[in-house]
């Protein structure tokens, strides 16, 4: 009978529940988890054992992370949007049996996961949803009191969100995301991730 432990990585779904993801841990001796958040969200809170690869990085040297990645990855970030992208990318070049954790990190430590706490600023899909009601309400309250044409920043906003929503990316994240304080001084360089990969115990 077929052990847990040598599972072929085919047999992987595509998403994963964070329960799902502590009964890994526990029973799958190649395991790795890959959380592709920025450095500041990464030092807040992670999963301890996670290999940091922040999603900008992995896109550009998908082929290098593909190679060093073992036959069981999970792939976390705040929601599961980025990882999902991150999914997309390491498919793109072959390698089909990532699992994305629905949630995110967030619900893998509502459940009782193993997880390291530090001090950061706001998850950023948090700062998309402050940036974007901020961005409407000044529009709404310009156009009021001094140009009607400025209703149309809302409308703009709108627009983009609904873009978002339907290609499953998100510039105005992208944009937050190169903030500084939304970096950390402590976010690898790629030479050091692929390192890190490769002294993996």
């Amino acid at each position: 009978m077929t052990s847990l432990k040598t599972t072929p990585v085919e047999s992987a779904p595509q998403s994963i529940d964070a329960p799902t993801l502590k009964a890994w841990e526990e029973n799958h001796d190649d395991l790795m988890v890959i959380d592709v958040r920025g450095g500041a969200e990464f030092d807040a809170l992670h999963i301890k054992g996670s290999y940091h690869v922040p999603l900008p990085m992995l896109s550009e040297h998908t082929e290098e992370f593909a190679a060093k990645l073992g036959t069981r990855v999970v792939l976390v970030c705040q929601s599961g949007n980025r990882a999902e992208q991150a999914r997309k990318h390491l498919d793109s070049v072959g390698l089909a049996g990532a699992s994305v954790l629905t949630g995110g990190v967030p619900a893998y430590a509502a459940a009782g996961g193993n997880v390291v706490r530090g001090r950061g600023p706001w998850a950023l899909e948090r700062q998309v949803r402050m940036t974007a009601g901020f961005l409407v309400l000044a529009s709404i309250v310009a156009a009021k009191f001094a140009s009607p044409k400025l209703s149309l920043v809302a409308g703009g906003i709108g627009a983009g969100l609904t873009f978002s929503a339907a290609t499953n990316s998100c510039a105005m994240g992208q944009m937050l995301s190169k903030m500084p304080w939304n970096r950390s001084a402590n976010e690898p360089t790629a030479h050091q991730a692929l390192k890190n990969l490769d002294t993996r115990a």
